[in-house]
């Protein structure tokens, strides 16, 4: 770490900086001794009740293992003694009244509920069984209990969906665009979604858009369940039919005359997209049902060959595009249209323009598509309207920030500190029941539990407060939480706490022992695990680095780590190393670009090496990084990259470009690659 910046850190940190954390895996609170006046009783009451909250903490422990194996009897016996923890043991009721509530073969437990909501001292216990109650009276038929129940505040979309359902069947107002707006995946929507539709509420024409957006991102479970809203039994055997093989069901097949017919139809054409033989799929359409479709039928149609052909990373996307029309599309498929523009060798910024316009306002908005419209603009010389999309996102601290300031000639400045936070303003976030929850359920390692406590005690808070928490969660070394919690200030922007460089310069020095570019090191690193040593994604990958175990085993096979073990690879120095050595592997097979390397790194290094393959010519490391096909891969460089420059000013107290450390990337021609 530089001294520039460790300057700033420790000022900022002037309340107690980074300090060891110690871990209370047993009690996770201070216990509270009974005196009974002689000191050998003391001494005998202290064992005791140290004893009887060490007990009730183990007995907490086993009754979550209970909960995730799902052993429900084991669960009813550890509970009792569970919920003497004096501070987590509403967990041990919370839980069995879920698993109650969740049971459809039984009555809702309503009597203790109520008890539990009475008794609590967790409102966020209190709130999320709520809402479990709320679905459960829901699905039950109680919709009067439903209603009185709500609003909830939760932001689960099935408790919402619930409230909307039991609103609508209790007289109260409720809207289609309530129900779209709210509608996830679930019981409970599909519940709200049935009954909206069989009251007239939401119909063909709010619904049909569903579908088709559910089969564009190919969930057809999902798609399947909401077409049975709209069509009927003997219809959905079509529908099943046309899905599984789109190109036999439709041989032989006269033209539509019906609604549902042409509807059926168009689902069927708009599947050909995915089919390797786009084109003579494409003539087949032209040359047999271009007149027997609406246009705006033909427009969806022809918009999934542009969306399949895009995310493919083919050259010729933007021309299926070009046949979609103007018609509004969803906005998945309208960022597609622009990203086909962006990769033609010679882009037509006009159609850019055209493309931003027709998104939705709040996907206008959006930081990503303010600055390609100022970018559109600018390419057609219309400079006060570009300078004005740039102006509107110059201070927003992300990688279209950035961009936006550079086209205005500035690098983007780092906001100066505010006035650092108090020791009192910690002791007084750091009493909070909440967060004293969250950092006894991080000591756990019950990471889900505890990062549920820590966002429902932040509620409410004055950016000072947020601050002051992040302080907090700075003391106990919960990296992620610090982050995360700055980031929720608006006015007081604290770059030490939002780009915390912790572990004092170890990272930095790892890098540094093979040249590899430390701020773009701790950029990756704050991107993939918020700098949580034990962090484990749903795919595997492990650590600081979040290396797999394959690719970890790999490098040290590679470097010669004579004493590697797998179940090391959680070790902050371990990790670390080979990490490091595996992202300058990559970055050397990739031709030393950041961009391609990031990629790599989270996607394997064979996919920027068939991505860069198709380019028509070279292109701006920014448009590489939009037009990555894979979502988490696309938004995960942008968010590296953009991390690594601020680290490079912090670390070096000097501005630095994000465009110079985007680069060029030019096309390559396909090629094996070694690495894992």
């Amino acid at each position: 770490m530089s001294f520039t910046y460790r300057q700033r850190y420790q000022k900022n940190a002037s309340v107690s900086g980074v300090v060891p954390r110690v871990r209370r895996p047993w009690l996770g609170a201070a216990i509270v001794v009974f005196a009974l006046g002689q000191p050998a009783a003391q001494a005998n009451v202290r064992v005791t009740v140290t004893e009887v909250v060490s007990d009730a903490r183990q007995s907490l422990i086993d009754a979550r293992d209970a909960v995730e194996k799902k052993q429900w009897t084991r669960l009813a016996t550890l509970a009792p003694a569970a919920s003497q923890d004096p501070m987590l043991g509403d967990y041990a009721t919370y839980w069995m009244l879920r698993r109650k509530t969740q049971d459809q073969t039984q009555p809702v437990p309503v009597a203790e509920i109520e008890r539990f909501i009475a008794n609590s001292k967790n409102p966020q216990l209190v709130e999320r069984l709520k809402g479990e109650w709320i679905i459960a009276a829901a699905r039950s038929g109680d919709f009067s209990t439903a209603a009185r129940l709500g609003p909830n505040p939760s932001g689960n979309a099935q408790v919402q969906c619930a409230l909307l359902l039991a609103q609508h069947m209790t007289g109260q107002a409720v809207s289609a665009e309530q129900a779209l707006s709210t509608f996830q995946a679930g019981q409970s929507c599909w519940m709200m979604m049935d009954q909206l539709q069989s009251s007239k509420v939401v119909g063909w024409n709010d619904l049909v858009p569903q579908v088709r957006a559910m089969l564009e991102a190919n969930r057809t479970g999902n798609a399947q369940r909401m077409a049975a809203i709209i069509f009927s039994a003997s219809d959905m055997v079509q529908y099943a039919a046309l899905v599984k093989d789109p190109k036999k069901w439709l041989a032989g097949r006269k033209a539509p005359s019906t609604r549902t017919d042409t509807e059926l139809v168009t689902l069927a054409l708009g599947r050909l997209a995915r089919d390797k033989d786009r084109a003579a799929n494409a003539n087949m359409i032209q040359t047999r049902w271009e007149k027997a479709l609406p246009a705006e039928n033909l427009q969806w149609v022809w918009s999934q060959f542009g969306l399949t052909s895009a995310l493919n990373v083919e050259p010729g996307a933007y021309q299926w595009y070009r046949k979609s029309g103007d018609g509004r599309l969803t906005d998945y498929n309208h960022a597609w249209q622009v990203r086909a523009e962006l990769r033609r060798a010679d882009i037509d910024w006009t159609w850019v323009e055209r493309a931003v316009r027709r998104m939705s306002p709040e996907q206008q908005s959006e930081t990503a598509w303010a600055y390609w419209l100022g970018r559109a603009l600018a390419a057609q010389g219309k400079a006060d309207d570009a300078r004005q999309q740039y102006e509107s996102i110059r201070h927003v601290m992300d990688f279209y920030g950035q961009l936006a300031s550079e086209e205005l000639g500035v690098i983007q400045a780092i906001p100066p500190l505010p006035e650092p936070v108090s020791e009192q303003d910690v002791a007084q976030v750091r009493e909070l029941p909440g967060l004293q929850r969250a950092v006894a359920l991080f000591d756990l390692d019950w990471r889900t539990e505890a990062v549920q406590e820590w966002v429902y005690a932040l509620r409410g808070m004055s950016d000072r407060q947020l601050r002051a928490a992040a302080e907090y969660a700075r003391q106990e070394q919960i990296f992620d939480r610090v982050i995360n919690t700055s980031l929720l200030t608006r006015d007081e922007v604290d770059v030490s706490q939002r780009f915390i460089a912790p572990f004092e310069g170890r990272v930095s020095e790892k890098a540094k022992e093979i040249g590899l570019d430390a701020a773009w090191v701790y950029g990756l690193i704050r991107q993939e695990s918020r700098f949580i040593t034990n962090a484990r994604s749903r795919v595997g990958a492990s650590g600081l680095m979040q290396l797999m175990p394959a690719t970890a085993k790999w490098v040290a096979g590679k470097i010669g780590m004579k004493d590697f073990k797998p179940s090391s690879v959680n070790d902050f120095d371990t990790n670390t190393i080979l990490g490091t050595r595996y992202l300058d592997m990559v970055l050397r097979d990739l031709g030393g670009s950041q961009v391609l390397a990031s990629a790599g790194y989270n996607a394997g290094p064979g996919r920027p090496v068939r991505w860069r393959a198709t380019l028509p010519g070279p292109v701006e490391g920014a448009i590489f990084a939009e037009t990555i096909p894979f979502t988490e891969t696309r938004l995960y460089v942008k968010h590296v990259l953009s991390n690594a420059v601020y680290y490079a000013t912090l670390f070096t107290g000097e501005p630095h470009s994000l465009k110079e450390r985007l680069g060029t990337i030019s096309p390559a021609p396909q090629r094996k690659v070694a690495l894992p």
